[in-house]
């Protein structure tokens, strides 16, 4: 049988053979992670299970990067808790303090996850890792306790819905537009517990870092995983990321897809999604004029180095509009610390941004920025439910960095090119 992407990744995992979509099969997880908002729910249920040990203290990670520094008495105690079952453990990677970043860009960074992997988190942008050909998912803090135990899982086979992307991307549309873009075609539920595979000359050609951002907010059409074949690109990137031996890893040829999905993206122009969800999405040019008051540049969706580039050189030389907030969170401190090489951090201070620690911050409506009544947000993030980021009067806009970037100069959402 001619195996999806979804498919190969579950048979390298399973002694079952795995068939048409809707099979339930038992894998074995090659990694396991939770935050500091997950793990205490996922370590209250390993206790309650009885379990003695975890299955392998090298392959759990525990992250904490969503209030952190702890921002309350409450936090502080989830972290607390967390650090002292990693030490009753032994837990390898316990990532805290100086040492943590954004989780979703901090694994990939340190060599934790590689193609063919089933890779499973307490968070729902554990997707992300679908960049590196991973089958990467999110699921419960229960599921996540089971794993930690016994190291497998289960899954049901998902269909997969094959999206094709062909052309050169224009000036300042990249993987997050291409994400956006998808999710408005076909919603935030059109891809309910089914795999999207990206493939076409357009992802060919797209960095790494731009596939992570893409697989990273495939759960925003309520997909079980996003998948980018294993390629040239992708075993560079995962050399120089500690990891020595990937593996190249694509779908067969005559496998079958519940649906395909194609774009040209030849004259393609930035994107962004409008309140309140991910599928409501615009070319910028559409969007009327909107002051704001707020613009965050990070994330496990856009908080990388090639982000972090992008969106100093639109704001290099230029000032953040007066009384506009923007805030820039490099998302791991190897980033942060790439970014300071750069001269980067100089000069989104020299633009009057706040430049914060390496965190999911304002994203979820943790802290460092949350919006009050009436205030309105752009963001390279994944989410703009209502009240997300703050105040359930407040609203949320998404782009990609550059036009994130050109809004804060603006005071108003606006394209680069508007400069």
């Amino acid at each position: 049988m001619a195996h999806t992407l979804a498919q190969k990744i579950l048979q390298m995992h399973t002694d079952e053979e795995v068939g048409d979509a809707g099979q339930i099969v038992r894998c074995r997880t090659d990694f396991v992670l939770a935050n500091d908002i997950t793990a205490p729910l996922a370590i209250k249920s390993f206790r309650e299970m009885g379990a003695k040990d975890v299955f392998d203290k090298d392959k759990v990670a525990l992250v904490m990067d969503h209030f952190t520094p702890q921002k309350d008495i409450d936090s502080a105690n989830q972290v607390k808790g967390t650090r002292e079952f990693a030490r009753a453990f032994n837990i390898t990677h316990y990532y805290e303090g100086g040492d943590a970043g954004v989780e979703h860009a901090l694994l990939p960074e340190q060599g934790l996850v590689k193609p063919g992997d089933i890779v499973i988190g307490a968070d729902s942008h554990t997707c992300t890792y679908g960049g590196l050909g991973a089958f990467a998912t999110g699921m419960g803090s229960t599921d996540i306790a089971g794993a930690m135990a016994l190291g497998e899982t289960w899954f049901k086979v998902p269909p997969t819905i094959r999206v094709t992307f062909e052309g050169v991307l224009p000036e300042y549309v990249g993987g997050k537009d291409l994400i956006l873009r998808t999710i408005g075609e076909i919603g935030v539920d059109g891809a309910l517990y089914k795999a999207l595979q990206f493939e076409g000359s357009t992802i060919d050609n797209l960095s790494v870092e731009g596939r992570l951002s893409m697989a990273n907010m495939a759960i925003e059409a309520g997909a079980k995983v996003g998948l980018f074949a294993s390629d040239a690109k992708t075993v560079e990137y995962c050399k120089a990321h500690k990891n020595p031996n990937p593996m190249l890893l694509a779908a067969d040829e005559g496998a079958t897809y519940e649906r395909e999905i194609k774009f040209d993206v030849s004259n393609m122009e930035p994107v962004v999604a409008c309140p309140h969800l991910p599928e409501n999405v615009k070319p910028i040019s559409e969007l009327e004029v909107l002051p704001l008051n707020q613009v965050v540049i990070g994330s496990c969706t856009n908080g990388r180095i090639s982000d972090m580039r992008e969106a100093a050189a639109i704001l290099k030389g230029r000032k953040v509009a007066k009384d506009v907030r923007c805030i820039v969170l490099p998302a791991t401190p190897t980033i942060w610390k790439q970014a300071m090489k750069e001269g980067l951090l100089e000069i989104f201070m020299d633009a009057g941004c706040i430049v914060g620690p390496a965190t999911c911050g304002p994203c979820l409506g943790g802290h460092m920025g949350i919006l009050g009544d009436g205030e309105r947000a752009i963001a390279t993030t994944n989410r703009n439910f209502r009240g997300r980021m703050g105040s359930l009067l407040s609203e949320v806009y998404l782009s990609n960095p550059a036009v994130a970037a050109a809004s804060a100069v603006l005071g108003i959402i606006g394209s680069p090119k508007s400069l």
